[in-house]
């Protein structure tokens, strides 16, 4: 920005000068709130914390294994129980603290409604840490995965 100057002598080229009174201005007040905001920030208190000497408690999560199998028979902890001892069970868990993890393994077989009656079961328990099992396939072509082969002895 190019400003012209009042003498009738220069007024046919402009003055290619900045004005550097107001950016000094500005500065100046800048200068001015920090000097006195800057001793505010460094103002503490000082106070006696206790200090604590207790080491955390470390535990093992428990484990549940829930198996459910193509038929829906049920299995907690490789012992078989049918489903009202299973909800029974569930209760019982949910009271204990810290709560176990569950882990559902069901067969590929299984009933959707006899899984969606477990996970009914474990949330009117007040179950919190529910999981599946699952095995890895690998992804064919299509990028769908496919079900790795069992041998028939571990079925």
């Amino acid at each position: 920005m190019a400003f012209g100057s009042f003498d009738s002598k220069s007024s046919t080229h402009t003055m290619s000068e900045i004005n550097m009174v107001p950016l000094i201005d500005v500065m100046l007040v800048l200068l001015v709130i920090f000097i006195i905001t800057a001793p505010l920030l460094t103002h503490s208190i000082r106070i006696d914390i206790p200090q604590a000497t207790a080491q955390p408690v470390e535990q093992e999560p428990r484990v549940v294994d829930l198996a459910i199998d193509a038929d829906g028979v049920m299995y907690w902890n490789d012992q078989r129980m049918e489903p009202e001892d299973v909800a029974q069970q569930m209760m019982v868990e949910g009271r204990m603290d810290p709560q176990p993890d569950v882990r559902i393994r069901a067969d590929q077989d299984t009933r959707y409604s006899v899984l969606a009656q477990v996970m009914a079961d474990a949330r009117k328990a007040g179950l919190k840490r529910l999981g599946f099992v699952t095995r890895p396939g690998q992804a064919d072509a299509s990028g769908a995965p496919s079900l790795p082969e069992v041998p028939p002895a571990q079925q």
